[in-house]
């Protein structure tokens, strides 16, 4: 029955899952090219739609772009780092405005901790692992993006233990990236972390937030 009911009312959501796990056991295939582009890109290009199909007002239309967005980003990181950081630092920034715009009436001692530790912590560690790099500067200013990011999710209406935990996953996901491209981190290593973190985070930001809109609006 849950297979069916999520086959049936949230087809967009299975097919995610079954594009981002798959695309985690082929992404290695020598041959890729475009079809392998593609497949990456469905991953969130589903939340996408999930997003628009399942959410309802403005909120999810942001959503929705934050996902495409990111997808076209996904797509775009095997063409050009230039533009994919563009898609990025676009999603990203139409995902704070999105938290901004729903910002939790009250947050607690704790909450506000985190959500400094997020802007500070994550550009902070990022500069650590550029000291020695030409991409210090932009890859510190990106790192201070997703940082802020997160930190309006910790703080939004959403559930932190979806919402909140997805965009740590996220942030961890990058911070392992660039620990990657500057050699603190071994690429085979870090190449079975990136992609799960990266999917899970970006599924659990969508659920999360898709189902509180529907919550909201006494929508199941």
């Amino acid at each position: 029955m849950p297979r069916r009911a999520l086959a049936e009312h949230r087809p967009y959501l299975l097919l995610s899952l079954i594009a981002g796990i798959s695309y985690y056991f082929v992404v290695d295939d020598p041959i890729g090219g475009l079809w392998l582009m593609l497949w990456k890109g469905l991953a969130v290009g589903f939340l996408a739609l999930y997003a628009a199909h399942r959410g309802l007002g403005r909120d999810s239309m942001l959503l929705s772009v934050v996902f495409a967005l990111a997808a076209l980003g996904d797509v775009m990181l095997d063409v050009s780092l230039l533009y994919a950081g563009i898609l990025f630092t676009l999603s990203h920034s139409t995902a704070i405005i999105l938290y901004i715009r729903n910002h939790r009436e009250k947050t607690t001692v704790s909450q506000k901790l985190v959500a400094v530790a997020f802007i500070f912590l994550v550009p902070a560690i990022a500069l650590f692992l550029t000291l020695s790099s030409s991409n210090a500067i932009p890859a510190t200013a990106y790192a201070a993006l997703i940082g802020a990011m997160a930190a309006g999710s910790w703080t939004s209406r959403f559930p932190r233990y979806r919402g909140g935990v997805g965009a740590a996953l996220f942030v961890a996901s990058h911070l392992l990236i660039i620990a990657r491209e500057t050699n603190h981190v071994q690429a085979d290593t870090a190449n079975l972390f990136i992609w799960p973190l990266y999917f899970v985070g970006q599924f659990l930001i969508a659920t999360g937030v898709v189902q509180t809109i529907r919550k909201s609006r006494n929508v199941d």
